[in-house]
C-alpha cells in the first residue's frame, strides 16, 4: 500500500509547477526536537513541569509573563536555546532543492515557531509562520507595535529549579518582553509579521491561480489536536489543480480525492519519495 502511495506521490511532484510545503510540530522530531504530543510527551521533555503539574496548554499561556516571568522564560528560554542549538534535518535540504526545481517556485505554511526553515536556507519572503516565531520578541504590555530580533539575546535557565536567571525587557518601557508567538488565551499577540507573511502567501496563491499552475502540497507532521496546518493543506487540496502528499506516522487519514497519505515520519517519508 505504501509503495503505491509513494509512486503516486512521485507522479504528483513530477506533474507539478509549484510546491507548497506545510509543516506541523512533527517536522522537527527528526531534527531531535521533543515531541510534545500529549502530557506524557511534554512532561518527558520537561520533567520539572510535571512536578508542577502543568500541561503544555497551561504553560503556553501569556499570563505567566505577568505572574511568574522567571517560570515563563524558563520554558520559552529553554526552547529558544534548544531551537538555536538544533540543526534542521536533511529533509529540509531535500525540500529546498525540490522547491528550486519548480517552475513556479515554492511557499511554506508552518505552525512551527523554531525558525528552522530560515536556518535551512529557505527564502524568508516565502514563509508564513502562522503562530509567530520564537526568535522575535515583543512587549507584554504592547507599549509599542515594534517587534525585535532576538538573535543577540541569551537566556540562561537553571533546569534544576526550572527558573530563568535572566529575562529580556522591553527596550522602550522596561516591562517584561515575550516571544512573538501566539499562545493559548492570547489577546496581546502582535501579529504584524505573520500578517505580512500571510499577505505574501495570498499573493503567491493568486499568481498560481492566474497561471493555472499545478500545485503539489507536501505536508509533514501536522496532527489533528491543533489542525491549523491540516486544514490549510486540505483547503488547497480541494482545488482541481492541486494534490496533497500527507506524511505522518499517526494521523494518516485523507480523502482519496485530495491525494495520498504516507505513514512515516517526515525525514523517512521525504527520503522514500525524493531520493
Amino acid at each position: 500500500m505504501q509503495t503505491e502511495a509513494i509512486k503516486r506521490a512521485r507522479e504528483y511532484i513530477k506533474e507539478a509547477d509549484a510546491l507548497l510545503i506545510t509543516a506541523g510540530a512533527g517536522m522537527g522530531v527528526d531534527s531531535g526536537l521533543p515531541d510534545f504530543r500529549g502530557s506524557s510527551g511534554f512532561w518527558k521533555a520537561y520533567p520539572a513541569i510535571k512536578d508542577l503539574g502543568y500541561s503544555f496548554v497551561e504553560m503556553a499561556n501569556p499570563r505567566w509573563f505577568k505572574n511568574k516571568p522567571a517560570l515563563a522564560w524558563a520554558f520559552y528560554g529553554h526552547r529558544l536555546n534548544l531551537y538555536r542549538e538544533t540543526k534542521p534535518h536533511k529533509g529540509f535540504d531535500m525540500l529546498l532543492e525540490l522547491g528550486g526545481q519548480m517552475r513556479d517556485g515554492y511557499f511554506i505554511f508552518t505552525s512551527n515557531v523554531d525558525g528552522h526553515f530560515q536556518t535551512a536556507g529557505f527564502d524568508k519572503e516565502r514563509i508564513y509562520e502562522c503562530h509567530g516565531a520564537i526568535n522575535h520578541f515583543q512587549c507584554t504590555k504592547n507599549c509599542t507595535k515594534d517587534i525585535w530580533d532576538a538573535k543577540n539575546i541569551q537566556i540562561e535557565v537553571d533546569m534544576e529549579i526550572f527558573k530563568a536567571l535572566n529575562f529580556p525587557l522591553c527596550p522602550r518601557c522596561g516591562a517584561v518582553s515575550r516571544p512573538n508567538i501566539l499562545m493559548f488565551g492570547d489577546w496581546n499577540w502582535n501579529s504584524s509579521i505573520s500578517d505580512y507573511q500571510e499577505m505574501r502567501l495570498g499573493d503567491y496563491l493568486e499568481r498560481l491561480r492566474d497561471k493555472e499552475s499545478k500545485i503539489v502540497i507536501i505536508e509533514m507532521g501536522a496532527g489533528k489536536a491543533i489542525p491549523t496546518v491540516r486544514m490549510f493543506s486540505e483547503n488547497i487540496a480541494e482545488k482541481p489543480n492541486a494534490k496533497l502528499i500527507r506524511i505522518n506516522p499517526r494521523d494518516t487519514s485523507i480523502d482519496d480525492r485530495w491525494g495520498v497519505s504516507i505513514e512515516l515520519g517526515a525525514l523517512e517519508g521525504l527520503r522514500r519519495i525524493l531520493e
